[in-house]
């Protein structure tokens, strides 16, 4: 048994009770599906484009620098590996320099929210001249002694799981092109891709049980059904309009809980795994929740836009990739709702009849376009990004000031910035930052 594992087993074996009373009082976070219950549909940004008050310049990427780019290595080294050559290729396909794995997001969050409710409660940084990085600190005597470990594989969890989702994704929409490379089953095949995705699911699901922590295993599996329920709800489509009284925003109240199952989910839970190994109190877990949640739709909602203004170059994918196949996101939603709330019923109608059939006929796409631009669809869907930026700051503003919350509050205002100009018709070098950040 491999040091960090025995270390593990020992705590545990001594902690029982206290995991166990842990584990009663965080059950009720898994008694439903929490998908958003408030959809915030019609609220409105209370700062953008300005920061909170007290927010200091902390450059979230550069704190985390040197623990990202050894994550790479790490997972090829200790997490994967296997007999069969291909395989191994396959799986490791994003992983094989660092340059190539994407802005690694989601493990950045559990780093940085890790330090941070550390910070929050007094824990002692761990010195520079240590093995073990700087930027985890060290454990105080209620918490598990093997703790900055414990959450850096929990960094690194995360970060399989998103991958492997990524292949299978692919894979479902046929998709040429992820991270600026070729997809990884135009390299090896759809069933070695499909194969290479199970097996980081399955590498994920072995790392997750040597935490040896109940309600974090149940929290981080929630992803992955969630993954699996929201891309049954893309591929089904959207919820039916009606236009009855209360279902007026029924496709768009779909399509955003798809979007937290799909999306919102890993951040949300791996935030909340992140509070869950700390063993730090509900209220700390609960904001470290939420501020995953956000971030995560706040990060949906600029890649529907994206999907209208990027290109391979600044998104990793092909420009208007969801229309093609045949998903109607936000701005396409908010296009039907404008026509439908200013009885425009001919576009109502066309854009209604184009949804239902996926975008699938001949020039379905570029009609669409057209009404989504002629439209305030994409500043609407700007708009509610930013509400969802500044929920997830809020949340996080909640712990006490330090260099990684703050770190925290850039990330998620750099996910929708302070440009508050009109939409370009190409992409500007602002964009082409968010979608780099959204890989």
């Amino acid at each position: 048994m491999a040091p960090f594992d025995r270390n593990v087993s020992s705590f545990h074996q001594s902690k029982t009770s206290q995991l166990t009373i842990n584990h009663e009082i965080t059950t009720s976070f898994f008694d439903h599906d929490d998908a958003l219950y408030d959809w915030n549909l019609h609220d409105k940004p209370k700062y953008w484009p300005n920061l909170p008050a007290g927010v200091s310049d902390s450059d979230p990427f550069e704190l985390s620098k040197d623990e990202i780019n050894s994550m790479s290595q790490t997972i090829r080294e200790d997490l994967l590996g296997t007999d069969h050559p291909v395989l191994n290729r396959a799986a490791a396909y994003f992983f094989d320099s660092d340059d190539c794995g994407g802005k690694k997001v989601r493990p950045m969050m559990v780093i940085l929210l890790s330090r941070a409710l550390a910070e929050h409660v007094g824990a002692p940084h761990i010195p520079s001249e240590s093995k073990i990085s700087s930027i985890w600190s060290n454990p105080l005597p209620w918490q598990r002694p093997d703790l900055p470990q414990a959450q850096r594989r929990l960094a690194e969890i995360s970060e399989l799981i998103h991958t492997a989702s990524l292949f299978h994704d692919d894979v479902i929409d046929e998709s040429e092109t992820r991270r600026g490379k070729t997809a990884v089953h135009q390299v090896f095949g759809n069933k070695m891709a499909i194969l290479a995705g199970d097996y980081l699911l399955a590498r994920a699901s072995i790392s997750l049980a040597r935490l040896r922590q109940v309600d974090v295993v149940e929290s981080m599996s929630t992803i992955i059904e969630h993954l699996v329920r929201g891309e049954v709800m893309q591929m089904k489509g959207s919820s039916n309009d009606s236009g009855n009284s209360g279902e007026k925003e029924s496709r768009m109240i779909y399509y955003l809980r798809k979007n937290y199952f799909k999306t919102g989910s890993l951040m949300a839970n791996s935030c909340r795994s992140t509070a869950l190994l700390g063993n730090y109190s509900l209220e700390l877990v609960d904001f470290s929740y939420h501020f995953g949640k956000h971030i995560g739709m706040a990060f949906q909602l600029v890649d529907d836009i994206l999907d209208f203004q990027g290109s391979v170059a600044t998104m990793g994918k092909s420009a208007l990739s969801d229309l093609k196949a045949g998903l109607a996101t936000a701005p396409v939603l908010y296009a039907l709702q404008e026509a439908k709330d200013n009885g425009i019923d001919s576009t109502f109608s066309l854009l209604k009849v184009m949804i239902d059939r996926k975008f699938s006929e001949a020039g379905d796409v570029e009609k669409s376009v057209d009404l989504v631009f002629a439209s305030n669809g994409i500043e609407r869907t700007k708009e509610l990004a930013q509400v969802h930026a500044e929920l997830a700051m809020n949340s996080v503003l909640q712990l006490k000031q330090s260099e990684y919350r703050d770190a925290l509050v850039h990330l998620a205002y750099r996910v929708e910035n302070e440009h508050d100009e009109e939409l370009p018709s190409f992409v500007d070098s602002s964009w082409e930052n968010k979608a780099n950040l959204i890989e």
